[in-house]
């Protein structure tokens, strides 16, 4: 079977914008994978859901969808299925992945009925008996939106009295919110394309902190990339993944989060089924270390794309 050409891949709407609170994120990511895909000769465009009906995609020909549209709207499964309903091919998981993935609660009972390794957590609501949870899980803690991305509305909270707030600022942005068990450890990322893990990427944040202003508006992080991690290590480490990634039948491409407990034992924390595309971006970073450009990974993830 050829390999298709650019030109083969038709009319291409890359999405991005949206209406999440990742709409900054997402135009980011989208503006970088349209300059990779013209670059590459194929006839791609810009659409913004936020700005356009999605109909229109129809009517102007659009033959595939390039999704790069991040949080609820755009990896929760909506879209998915206006895309679906269309006839358009798309990039990514379809409509049952991206709506469990997008769930950081579901996405954990589902891991856990197959025993996968993923941290202990308690739903919290108003009426929530603060202490309780504390005692229970430990602290310092997470709390944070289950139906959000990029650690919007995440709080780490290292005393009681802060988890009253924490918990007001992710019930801000979702109704759903967790309280999750800290790991002590190193923080990993483990893209995927296909069926090829990718190499993990070891993350140091500055104290710890990787959130939303870390991950994309400073240089403070490091990444490391070989992870520096033992070659068994990575490799059943990359296998849990991959198994997490099945089990939700995720597709094309993605990346899931973990730590590395200090006593070797992987914890699996999230999966993203619409990663980040943007120059600190990991997905991008995985695939160069094995000789992937940031072009070609596009191409990949768009001769991928399929409906059903």
């Amino acid at each position: 079977m050829s390999t298709p050409t650019p030109q083969s891949l038709g009319k291409v709407a890359v999405l991005f914008g949206g209406r999440s609170a990742e709409r900054d994120i997402s135009i980011m990511s989208g503006s970088a994978v349209l300059a990779a895909l013209c670059e590459q000769g194929v006839d791609a465009h810009a659409f913004d859901p936020a700005e356009r009906d999605l109909w229109e995609l129809k009517r102007d020909g659009f033959q595939r969808a390039f999704i790069a549209l991040h949080g609820r709207g755009g990896e929760d499964g909506t879209i998915q299925g206006a895309l679906e309903c269309l006839g358009i091919p798309y990039t990514g998981s379809g409509v049952m992945a991206s709506a469990i993935g997008m769930d950081k609660w579901r996405t954990k009972m589902v891991w856990l009925s197959a025993g996968l390794p993923t941290p202990r957590y308690k739903l919290l609501h108003a009426g929530s008996d603060f202490a309780a949870v504390a005692a229970e899980l430990g602290l310092p803690l997470f709390v944070k939106p289950a139906r959000e991305g990029s650690s919007v509305g995440a709080t780490r909270v290292n005393t009681l009295a802060e988890l009253p707030a924490a918990y007001e600022t992710a019930a801000r942005c979702d109704p759903l919110v967790l309280a999750e068990q800290f790991i002590s450890g190193q923080e990993l990322t483990a893209p995927f394309l296909g069926e090829l893990a990718l190499p993990l990427i070891r993350i140091e944040a500055p104290r710890g902190n990787y959130d939303y202003q870390n991950k994309y508006f400073t240089d403070e992080v490091k990444y490391h990339c070989p992870s520096g991690l033992g070659e068994e290590l990575e490799q059943d480490i990359q296998a849990l993944v991959m198994r997490a990634a099945r089990l939700i039948d995720c597709r094309g491409w993605g990346r899931a989060d973990l730590m590395l407990g200090q006593d070797g034992k992987p914890w699996l924390l999230e999966i993203n089924t619409s990663p980040g595309m943007t120059s600190h971006s990991l997905v991008p970073m995985a695939a160069r270390a094995v000789g992937i450009e940031f072009g070609e990974l596009c191409l990949r993830i768009l001769e991928s794309a399929r409906l059903g």
